[in-house]
């Protein structure tokens, strides 16, 4: 094969490359909606440790403070209007982890104030919360060294699983989109795999076999 039907195949193959991976990143672009800072009201628990004990009763103070806070202000639409409905209830909220700390017979120390807090970015579904200062509650329970808890007060979206949720740093933002597979996706890759074996074998196989043979 001449060398300038090798650079033109080439050329085509990186072409072809370059298009399928600015596809793949406007359809991940167009699935994500990055949401202002100015926008949303968020709820943070700062467990004591990562122990299996402090970690439970994160979690179970998630679950009281969570459907309380959501039912105070579903059908609220104005964010300023959320706000002083929550900063109003706080000593709802205090009470809460009062009662789950003395169920769980522990003289523990807590903190729940409603502040700007910082965060690092956050990918919650769909929305991309960037890093930054955002109003939200904060609950510090103990020494509040233990994995962290969030989600989104206002507007209500705490009704999603976001435990397992994970903190990027900020200039890591862009590639915190995790898009899963599908079989169409597997499909084009081997199409890219075969594609390049069969011009790989077209361009140097022959030439191969050819040499062997003369020797």
């Amino acid at each position: 094969m001449k060398p300038q039907a090798i650079i033109y195949l080439l050329f085509s193959f990186f072409v072809l490359i370059i298009s399928w991976e600015d596809q793949g990143n406007q359809a991940v672009a167009a699935f994500h909606q990055e949401v202002s800072q100015e926008d949303a009201i968020r709820l943070r628990i700062l467990a004591n440790s990562d122990s299996v004990a402090d970690q439970k009763l994160k979690r179970d103070i998630r679950d009281q403070v969570n459907a309380s806070i959501t039912e105070w202000v579903t059908g609220i639409e104005s964010k300023q209007e959320a706000m002083e409905l929550i900063e109003s209830k706080l000593s709802e909220v205090e009470a809460i982890v009062e009662a789950e700390l003395a169920a769980k017979g522990l003289n523990q120390e807590y903190h729940v104030d409603f502040e700007q807090v910082d965060f690092p970015t956050k990918l919650y579904g769909n929305l991309v919360y960037p890093a930054g200062e955002y109003q939200a509650v904060l609950i510090t329970l103990g020494e509040g060294l233990g994995e962290n808890w969030w989600c989104v007060l206002f507007p209500p979206l705490c009704f999603i699983d976001m435990d397992q949720s994970n903190a990027v740093p900020q200039e890591e933002a862009e590639e915190v989109e995790v898009v899963e597979e599908s079989d169409e996706d597997v499909e084009v890759s081997f199409f890219f795999v075969d594609f390049f074996k069969g011009l790989f074998d077209s361009l140097f196989g022959d030439d191969t076999t050819t040499v062997a043979t003369n020797q």
